[in-house]
């Protein structure tokens, strides 16, 4: 009996995956539930599992779109179970190779088409800023074709010696996906940002205090991410349009907070879902970001943890960065960048002291968020991280941290 296995909808919204790796080879005997391949949809890499035990064959290609439904593979289940753990293979036997006749050369001729080019190349070449007589073309007697103008890459000056190669490989689908929802954010949405700073002094001596107590009894370090997740928690509570999102003339509005989380994963950037945030505790927030995080890294997040989100945190501080302007996430109406920390030297009662400083900058959408609302949300979140036993634990830091 052979089986047609179908690739399997990963999610309402999406239609078509892309096949990143085949775990086995054709021919080979599969067992029931053994990962055969990774597939990449627009939002996360799944595994593919087989259905059945028996003998596998491909009937797609490594980077081939694959719309969902599609069949991807055949399994033989009457097949036997080939003896040791590897299948045998059927010997191929090389052929040599054979002496192949140099064709002979064809007399080179010119004529008026020859370096001359169609006028959907032209229109291409002139975008690129490229001669038409810089290319050779492939078209009848020389001509550049349309294909020959998208393949032109413009001058890079005059080689003085060196390496000077070039690669090119295919992005993959969720980095694609990416791309597009970064331009569309950028395209449909009146986006400002503001800026503030944040003395990380608090957090510090907090953290010094109690990490080996929480993590010896919780499993999980006490990082500026629970910390930062409830201070904006807090915020969305005291500004609910940075909670809210359009939907054509309307505005949504959530009671809830899912909060996003931008991690980088081998595939690319993910933003993993902390649902409901607002019921958790310090312990809650860290356990979850680190079980997000790790399934982000090893390529086990699922569709369901990527979707939705009412507002996005992004840290470019572990990579270094000392200040930017994050892009929102849509349809999310709001993100939160955090920074690296470094000591400045900052006025304190008159007197000049070293203190741990962090630049946070929040993106809005100007659309349904206003300039006020903005700027208290990122004063909301400073004053919580600058006094986090008043404003986050509720003067009581053994209970806040369950020790």
């Amino acid at each position: 009996m052979i089986l047609e296995m179908k690739v399997p909808s990963p999610g309402e919204s999406i239609t078509e995956v892309e096949i990143a790796t085949w775990l086995v080879e054709d021919g080979d005997y599969v067992e029931k539930d053994q990962a055969i391949a990774e597939v990449d949809s627009d939002k996360a890499t799944l595994e593919l599992p087989a259905e059945v035990s028996g003998t596998i064959t491909l009937k797609a290609e490594e980077g081939d779109a694959v719309a969902v439904g599609a069949v991807v593979c055949l399994i033989d289940t009457s097949a036997e179970k080939p003896e040791g753990s590897d299948a045998p293979k059927a010997e191929v036997k090389e052929e040599a190779p054979k002496a192949e006749t140099p064709a002979p050369a064809a007399a080179e001729t010119k004529t008026y088409a020859t370096g001359s080019a169609s006028p959907a190349a032209k229109k291409i070449l002139a975008e690129k800023g490229i001669e038409a007589a810089s290319i050779s073309g492939t078209g009848k007697d020389g001509r550049v074709t349309k294909e020959d103008a998208v393949k032109a890459v413009p001058s890079m000056g005059t080689p003085s010696g060196g390496n000077r190669g070039t690669s090119r490989t295919k992005m993959s689908m969720l980095r694609r996906k990416v791309a597009e929802r970064l331009v569309e954010a950028k395209n449909t949405t009146a986006m400002l940002t503001t800026f503030n700073e944040v003395n990380m002094t608090p957090i510090f001596e907090l953290r010094n205090e109690y990490k080996e107590a929480f993590k010896t009894k919780h499993g999980v370090g006490l990082g500026f991410m629970s910390f930062f997740t409830l201070a904006v928690v807090r915020a969305l509570k005291m500004y609910p349009a940075v909670n809210s999102m359009i939907d054509e003339k309307e505005m949504v509005s959530y009671d809830f907070c899912d909060i996003s989380i931008a991690v980088s994963g081998p595939k690319g950037l993910m933003v993993p879902v902390i649902r409901n945030a607002e019921n958790l505790s310090f312990r809650g927030v860290e356990s979850e970001v680190k079980r997000l995080a790790l399934r982000a890294r090893d390529g086990q997040i699922t569709v369901d943890e990527m979707t939705g989100g009412t507002f996005t945190i992004t840290n470019g501080g572990v990579f270094g960065s000392m200040l930017s302007t994050p892009i929102i996430n849509p349809p999310q109406s709001g993100i939160l960048g955090m920074h690296n920390i470094i000591e400045r030297p900052i006025a304190v009662n008159g007197n000049v002291e070293i203190h741990p400083m962090m630049y946070v900058a929040l993106s809005y959408d100007h659309r349904i968020i206003d300039g006020k609302e903005s700027v208290g949300f990122l004063v909301a979140i400073k004053e919580a991280i600058e006094n986090p036993v008043e404003l986050l634990m509720n003067n009581d830091i053994k209970k806040a941290l369950e020790l």
